[in-house]
């Protein structure tokens, strides 16, 4: 058996694996299997840290606007709003300009769990990358994939 095939399971060969799918896929999958337990001593996941980043990023906002922010759609969040309010991290109240709209923001437990599972979601990321990069390189690489989500945004529909 090969060394890829080891490391990979069996070998893709060279057309498969040369494929920014295939190997943005993957390298998610691989991060995940890190952050996930690292996020599980706070009882969150993935994606309900990306909410808590957008929620500190913006403040009190309206669900409407948090969603914005991560680019789901409105049932997705209040789905994940709905969890984390379960939890004590986040509270809902009703805006003073507009008591139809929900403002959601960190609560005090919330900011603590929030702090505590960022600094343990970016020391895995940081082992997740070191074998490869250094943190200088690492950051160069993230900006990179930024520019392409940001030059697909910006792009008109094909």
């Amino acid at each position: 058996m090969s060394r890829q095939s080891e490391e990979t399971g069996p070998s893709v060969g060279p057309q498969l694996s040369s494929r920014l799918g295939y190997l943005f896929k993957h390298v998610q999958q691989a991060l995940a299997e890190i952050t996930t337990p690292a996020l599980a001593r706070f009882d969150l996941s993935g994606r309900e840290l990306a909410v808590l980043i957008v929620l500190d990023g913006l403040g009190p906002a309206s669900q409407q606007e948090a969603a914005r922010g991560l680019a789901v759609d409105r049932t997705t969040m209040v789905a994940l709003l709905d969890g984390l309010e379960a939890k004590g991290i986040v509270a809902r109240r009703p805006a003073e300009e507009d008591r139809r709209r929900n403002l959601v923001e960190l609560t005090a437990q919330g900011r603590e769990t929030f702090a505590a599972a960022l600094a343990a979601s970016d020391e895995a990321e940081r082992a997740f990358v070191a074998g490869v990069m250094d943190e200088e390189h690492a950051a160069e690489f993230k900006a990179h994939l930024l520019a392409l989500i940001t030059q697909q945004r910006a792009a008109p529909e094909r």
